[in-house]
């Protein structure tokens, strides 16, 4: 075991027992791990701020140093028509975060001798044996050519399979099959059927040529199907949530937790407030996850989750792949997933992409508040969550907030933990 994971393995035990389910409960916790109390401090009145100034409804902040929590912060309203308070259980859509969990999964089955990263997709979904790519033409329109090689699972993992949105040059035959945008929640249908009908749509790239941010991981839960021979809502459960304790993570929200969903809201232009979002099952609304068909698990953006279960996924990576004497991955398998795996395609300055993950190369280039090695995502309706392995960090903010407009919550709260670091 390397000197870093020695030195913090008693303390992430630590935590990881205050964590155990959701956060209610823990009481305060008396030693900040490193950060200063006082200069903490300014977290809880910014973040109180933006709720009083209607610029958010409400949200979690948790913040672990050194194996400690150090900051924890429910504010604001989990829904304001109601005057219901934000509290440290609440249930938020997480979007694109559920791609960690995802790639975890694929690494999982590879450990298993289930799958190698190397392998082509259509050893699984054989439909992806002869992909298209969508090619410009001058003038406008497009061909449709033959891709220049199969996609692998190290490409859906890094975002290079040349699979988008559906909002590319070909956006016309991804809107005829109606499968645009990230929501999956009111499909009809599994995700390995909606996978196997992209399979025959242009994609926006060659395989491994560009960083294409898009139907990856959706593509990846179909494999995990297939590979494991379960449902990827049963397969992250049996391998995930279960052993690390994630008992409010859901893609689709059992009826006795609804009163704990946080409502979605959009900002208003120009900071001119929030206002609460449509009950339609679209991309900005509150979305089918209580009343929808609950039969499409979205590896790309399908799941809710509260900040004390994220958490724990996040402890069991920092700390080279266990938590609680549960082993989920090894460590070798964490360090191949967060380091960057695009070399020379360009994809955010001073930024790499791992296995499911942004990588930070150069701090400078990227210009803000962080670390060399640090990883992190965040999700469609504004949540975020960074690990920060130098200096032990572990950082998860959740809200409800899209489209979020130009609010500056996320650069402040980033600045706000970093200059509290005085150890």
């Amino acid at each position: 075991m390397h000197t870093k994971l020695k030195r913090s393995v008693i303390a992430i035990a630590f935590l990881s027992t205050l964590l155990s389910g959701s956060l209610v409960g823990i009481g305060q916790v008396p030693n900040t791990g490193g950060l200063d109390r006082q200069r903490l401090e300014r977290l809880s009145t910014q973040l109180d701020a933006y709720a009083k100034d209607k610029l958010l409804s409400g949200g979690v902040l948790l913040v672990a140093h050194k194996g400690k929590i150090s900051f924890r912060h429910a504010f604001g309203q989990r829904d304001v028509e109601s005057s219901s308070p934000m509290k440290e259980d609440a249930i938020f859509r997480i979007a694109s975060q559920t791609k960690a969990l995802v790639s975890v999964g694929v690494m999982i089955l590879q450990e298993e001798g289930k799958l190698l990263i190397s392998d082509p997709a259509s050893k699984f979904i054989p439909e992806f044996a002869n992909t298209t790519v969508a090619v410009p033409k001058e003038g406008g329109g497009y061909d449709v050519v033959k891709a220049n090689r199969q996609i692998t699972i190290r490409d859906l993992l890094t975002h290079t399979s040349g699979f988008g949105y559906g909002t590319g040059v070909a956006k016309d035959k991804w809107e005829a099959a109606g499968i645009t945008g990230w929501y999956f929640a009111n499909r009809d249908e599994p995700v390995g059927a909606t996978a196997a009908r992209m399979a025959a749509l242009p994609a926006d790239a060659h395989p491994g040529e560009k960083y294409v941010y898009g139907y990856s991981t959706d593509i990846l839960g179909a494999i995990v199907e297939k590979a494991s021979g379960q449902t990827l809502e049963a397969f992250l459960q049996d391998r995930i949530f279960g052993p690390l304790n994630m008992p409010d993570t859901h893609f689709y929200l059992p009826e006795s937790k609804v009163p704990r969903l946080a409502t979605v809201y959009s900002a208003k232009p120009n900071l001119q407030g929030i206002e609460r979002t449509s009950d339609s099952g679209t991309m900005v609304s509150q979305g089918a996850y209580v009343k929808g068909p609950r039969k499409s698990f979205s590896g790309g953006a399908g799941l809710l989750s509260t900040a004390g279960d994220y958490m724990r996924l996040l402890l069991m990576l920092q700390n080279g792949g266990q938590l609680d004497g549960k082993r989920i991955l090894s460590r070798k398998s964490v360090e191949l997933m967060t380091v960057d795996h695009l070399g020379t395609i360009p994809f955010r300055s001073g930024a790499g992409f791992g296995l499911g993950f942004s990588i930070t190369k150069d701090v400078g280039l990227k210009g803000e508040l962080g670390s060399v090695g640090e990883y992190g995502w965040g999700g469609a309706y504004h949540s975020t969550y960074w690990v920060d392995p130098k200096e032990e960090l572990v950082v998860v903010y959740f809200t409800q907030l899209i489209p979020a407009g130009s609010i500056d919550d996320q650069a402040k709260i980033r600045a706000l933990i970093y200059q509290s670091i005085v150890d």
